[in-house]
């Protein structure tokens, strides 16, 4: 998985994952998406900020037949690690009940943000959820999460691009990179 770019950013230690790499898993992800829900509309949700961008290119994919919506939460701050404590800044603004929901993530890291809006997801009875995350940290995952499609594996090193953030910094770089330590230590 790692690409032999060379950052065009000074902050960016390496390039964990190429822009051609993101974009050729996004089509094969758009694919099985499609094909597992046939004909049947599904509403697809991006967890802003992160995922606004991964939607984006991930939708181009989609052959079904799609309702797009956001929600935003906030669990992190200005901080590296999620805090666990989860404030729903925007809901949802489409009605759930007996739809299909597909949640759209960045990165999944703890899973403890996700699996707050799961729970709270359930409460509103969608036919189904399913999760579709670009990147998962799977030694990072404090529960258990029903993860459908992952698009990448990445270690436990602190990852901006591609709609990832610090501190509202790095979201438009065209791939995924590491951070030099010294710039969020």
């Amino acid at each position: 998985m790692t690409s032999h770019t060379a950052p065009d950013h000074p902050d960016i230690e390496k390039v964990l994952i190429s822009q051609a790499q993101i974009q050729d898993r996004l089509a094969e992800l758009g694919a099985e998406v499609s094909s597992h829900y046939g004909d049947d509309e599904v509403v697809v949700a991006a967890v802003l900020k992160g995922a606004f961008i991964v939607l984006a290119d991930f939708s181009r994919h989609l052959s079904t037949n799609t309702v797009f919506d956001f929600m935003a939460v906030s669990s992190y701050g200005a901080s590296t690690k999620s805090s666990g404590v989860v404030r729903i800044l925007k809901d949802l603004d489409a009605e759930i009940e007996g739809r299909h929901l597909l949640i759209v993530e960045d990165i999944i890291d703890s899973g403890l943000t996700l699996s707050y809006l799961l729970k709270n997801l359930k409460t509103r009875k969608p036919a189904s959820i399913e999760i579709m995350s670009l990147l998962m940290k799977p030694e990072q995952l404090k529960v258990d999460l029903p993860v459908r499609w992952v698009g990448f594996e990445v270690p436990n090193e602190f990852v901006v691009g591609y709609g990832l953030d610090y501190a509202e910094r790095y979201r438009t770089l065209r791939y995924i990179g590491t951070l030099k330590p010294e710039v969020y230590s």
